[in-house]
């Protein structure tokens, strides 16, 4: 028999690739502390880390980052859609919210897999109204969020409040608290002032307003 080209060959094994349904950014934040922030210097800040959009893509840079863990107090890390930028401002989020999960050190780097590896895999249901997920890395804790589209839509922030808990596997220790993102524009803060949502909640419309400052 004669032996196959190596040329041929090469093109004719393929590695399937699995697209996504949307194209995502991977962004980190090193959080300059004290002082006042502006909204300006707080985006500067902001660097862009890696875009995908196939499940290939994800894990070849995925696997290289270094984990929360291993990250300076205080740090931020950003998984949003393509477009979309993580600042309460952009316009797919100033009518939003957040749902807030606060961590012990020793296991949010294992939560923010497990909900990274879920937005990538479109596996929350309202994923439509997902526009990202960051994660605060803080001295005595971190934050975990998740950023949708719309406060006012009350049937729906809840929805999304019960596909986190479910996936992540919450234990009923674990609190979590909403806030609309034109109360944190009000407040400068994205986690002072949140609003416990428990099976009595009260929601309030979102009404973007324009600050100068981010936090």
């Amino acid at each position: 028999m004669k032996p196959r080209n190596p040329k041929n060959a090469k093109h004719a094994i393929s590695k399937p690739v699995c697209t996504l349904s949307s194209t995502s950014s991977y962004f980190g934040t090193l959080v300059e502390r004290p002082g006042v922030r502006t909204q300006t210097s707080y985006e500067d800040n902001i660097k862009k880390i890696v875009e995908f959009s196939t499940v290939e893509g994800f894990w070849v840079c995925y696997c290289h980052l270094a984990r929360p863990s291993l990250l300076p107090s205080p740090t931020d890390l950003h998984l949003f859609k393509e477009g979309i930028r993580p600042l309460w401002e952009d316009s797919a989020n100033c009518n939003g919210g957040k749902w807030i999960i606060r961590f012990k050190k020793v296991v949010s780097g294992r939560f923010w897999e497990d909900l990274v590896l879920a937005l990538v895999g479109d596996q929350l249901d309202y994923s439509d109204d997902i526009c990202g997920a960051v994660l605060s890395i803080r001295y005595n804790e971190d934050i975990l969020s998740v950023w949708n589209r719309n406060a006012s839509d009350r049937q729906g922030v809840m929805a999304l409040r019960d596909a986190i808990k479910r996936h992540l596997k919450l234990p009923h220790s674990y609190v979590m608290d909403y806030k609309p993102h034109d109360a944190s524009l009000r407040d400068n803060s994205s986690y002072r002032n949140t609003w416990l949502r428990g099976l009595k909640c009260r929601l309030y419309q979102s009404i973007f307003i324009s600050c100068e400052y981010f936090f």
